[in-house]
């Protein structure tokens, strides 16, 4: 007979998260905002807003184009730099009482390193490597694209980390799956799936590309399809956690990723249309859970059942 209170708590690379709901990196910066409507503690956990070595000013406008079916982004990676999070951003949201995932990006391998180490002695609970960024000229993608360099950039990075290493695949590639198995390889502790598809939005009346540089990363409704089946597929490939991201706007959303394998899941591009997403989000999964009669939620981990 199910429990009164369905268990959501989940645990990745030895952190112990109340539910599998956590804030995506990026659309919800550092928490501030969020925080003036609901209790940040309700979360899961927080993936801060991806930080560099260096404040970085981001693109030029425009930096978001709407679709039919998500948002196009092309931010740039936008922040105040490691010193800034670490000294300023990093104490506040502390204090939200729930798991703190730092993103961090870099320009070379040097940059990634000295990000992981300077985050070493912090109270950062784990340490997302973006090694996917698509609207970034330079650095990112570059790192991300093919099995031999993610192996490279994750073993370099896994000797500067303290933190449980999480890291994040691009899936602008022909074989998610591999890359998924370079990253584990080399010492990656989770990953997570996906970021945004590449795609960009024309303005036809001007016969301009509506954003500044072009093209953007493609988030929303229109890539969770896409999301699904490869967290399915590198759960099919690896033996570490993945956390999957992509399209999630209610709970039913993260029972679908988790049956695919997901142990837990990034709520990103819903927030920015419903503020209060997350927190609904979490509500609704024990109300769905009590009424599929699911007593622990890491029973339906990986339990996708095709023929």
């Amino acid at each position: 007979m199910i429990k009164t209170t369905p268990k959501t708590e989940v645990t990745i690379a030895g952190v112990r998260f109340k539910n599998p709901v956590i804030a995506a990196s990026g659309t919800f910066g550092f928490g501030r905002e969020y925080s003036q409507m609901f209790d940040l503690s309700l979360l899961g956990g927080i993936a801060a807003k991806g930080i560099t070595l260096e404040p970085r000013e981001g693109n030029p406008g425009a930096r978001i184009a709407e679709t039919s079916s998500g948002i196009l982004n092309s931010v740039g990676l936008q922040n105040p730099g490691a010193d800034a999070f670490i000294g300023h951003e990093l104490p506040f949201l502390k204090k939200a009482g729930t798991v703190i995932i730092a993103n961090i990006a870099g320009f070379s391998e040097e940059e990634y390193c000295k990000l992981a180490e300077k985050l070493g002695d912090t109270a950062v609970d784990m340490v997302e490597l973006n090694i996917s960024c698509p609207n970034v000229k330079r650095g990112g993608m570059s790192f991300g694209v093919y099995p031999d360099a993610i192996h490279k950039i994750v073993a370099l990075v896994r000797k500067y980390c303290r933190q449980p290493l999480i890291v994040k695949l691009s899936p602008n590639v022909a074989d998610i799956a591999g890359n998924a198995c370079a990253a584990a390889s080399a010492g990656a502790d989770a990953i997570s799936l996906i970021n945004t598809l590449s795609g960009m939005a024309v303005d036809w009346r001007t016969r301009r590309p509506v954003l500044s540089v072009v093209t953007g990363g493609l988030s929303g409704r229109a890539v969770k399809p896409v999301a699904l089946r490869m967290v399915w597929e590198v759960f099919k490939a690896v033996k570490i956690p993945i956390i999957g991201m992509g399209g999630i706007y209610t709970a039913g959303d993260v029972l679908e990723f988790m049956l695919c394998g997901a142990r837990a899941v990034q709520v990103g591009t819903a927030t920015i249309s419903d503020p209060l997403a997350l927190p609904r989000i979490v509500n609704d999964l024990t109300k769905v859970m009590k009424e599929c009669k699911i007593d622990d939620i890491n029973d339906i981990v990986g339990k996708l059942e095709y023929d």
